[in-house]
């Protein structure tokens, strides 16, 4: 097809020819019909010679965090039996933006590698592609696009910051497991002692008891937790439409929060599990880099059902990530039987900290940083986590 200037010179061509015949000037005639016989020409060579090269694409890593950066690796390889034109070669990124390089005339079979950074800037799939090679003239008259490479979907998993899980007797929530763990008796048997109040009828022994005046219970040497249930409440109505920035960051925040503890949890050797609306419970091995690339593309939704109990032994933790204590995601966890389960809440909205002392203000991620480094009794770590997937 022509191109603009193309367009250009053939109007230029029609209105000459027409004026030189209309008054006899034969140079005008001629000029206008060189001119015609230009972009003709010009089109004829544009589709005629089309450039016969494939684009090979690599995008590295596979899976990108918000804040990084990745890379995207090209192969130009001219598949034609003769030497290729010189092309120029443009590939989208997301919406908003495009590369484009320029590639020399390639002989046959020759190829040329060449790359670009890509930012993630937001989670979500990030769309590279499709590939077009677009081809010109030597004048510029006429140009022609080829599709050279599909489109690629690279995941952009949420921005993840590294917490430290509590260890026992540390910390407002390690005293607090150190002394559900006497009470309860989880982790391997030590001795015996009298019973008090508060003790788990279950940690009785009961024929020791029979030959003492006293009930006695069995005392374990306490562990750590050994476990870690992540539930993330995507209710819609826990999080309206957004009129304002700071109301839009409500739910990206418990995205990011829930991401975070997923990845620094399994990191830390714990069990982990992830749980959200919409009949998603991710376990077994892996569950971190399955949670992000499922958190990269969420958004509200479903509300959470009834969480189903869950298998695992020793002390362990259940994380509820939700706008506020208000929340039936928040009060309807108040009903676990398990007695080796904390539960721990924590709030991205304007709604405060719950007034319990196992509830973290999330209103910031500076606020969570701070108050869950409170709860673990570390000053912790503040730096961005990277997905096996990334390194």
């Amino acid at each position: 097809m022509p191109t603009r200037q193309g367009w250009t010179i053939a109007v230029s061509a029609v209105v000459a020819i027409v004026v030189g015949r209309v008054f006899g000037i034969l140079e005008l005639f001629v000029i206008g019909a060189a001119l015609a016989v230009a972009v003709v020409l010009a089109v004829l060579v544009v589709q005629l010679f089309r450039p016969r090269v494939h684009v090979h694409r690599w995008v590295h890593p596979s899976m990108l965090t918000v804040g990084d950066a990745g890379r995207v690796d090209l192969t130009i390889e001219n598949r034609g039996s003769v030497r290729s034109p010189r092309v120029s070669l443009v590939e989208p990124v997301g919406t908003a933006s495009s590369a484009r390089l320029t590639i020399a005339t390639l002989g046959a079979g020759q190829h040329v590698d060449a790359g670009y950074r890509v930012p993630a800037q937001r989670r979500g799939v990030l769309t590279i592609g499709p590939t077009t090679l677009e081809r010109y003239d030597l004048l510029g008259l006429a140009g022609g696009t080829t599709i050279a490479a599909p489109a690629t979907e690279v995941t952009v998993a949420p921005q993840t910051i590294e917490v430290a899980m509590p260890s026992l007797g540390h910390g407002v929530l390690g005293r607090h497991l150190l002394a559900l763990a006497q009470r309860t008796g989880v982790g391997e048997f030590h001795s015996l002692r009298d019973y008090v109040p508060g003790d788990e009828p279950r940690s009785i022994h009961w024929r020791a008891s029979a030959r003492s005046e006293d009930l006695k219970v069995r005392q374990h040497e306490a562990q750590g937790v050994r476990r870690c249930i992540v539930i993330l409440d995507r209710e819609a109505a826990s999080y309206p439409a957004p009129v304002d920035d700071a109301a839009a960051d409500v739910f990206e925040r418990a995205v990011t929060i829930s991401a975070s503890i997923a990845l620094s949890a399994e990191r830390a050797g714990l069990t982990t599990r992830f749980v959200t609306g919409g009949d998603i419970d991710l376990r077994g091995p892996d569950v971190a880099t399955h949670a992000l690339e499922r958190l990269a593309r969420l958004e509200p939704g479903p509300a959470i059902d009834d969480v189903e109990r869950d298998p695992g032994e020793g002390l362990g933790l259940v994380v509820i990530v939700t706008s506020s204590p208000d929340r039936p995601a928040w009060r309807q966890t108040d009903r676990s039987t398990d007695p080796t389960l904390t539960r721990i809440g924590i709030f991205t909205g304007s709604g405060g900290d719950g007034g319990s002392r196992l509830t973290v203000d999330a209103s910031t991620l500076e606020s969570f940083r701070e108050q869950w480094n409170r709860l673990a009794g570390t000053r912790g770590l503040t730096h961005e986590l990277h997905t096996a997937a990334s390194a």
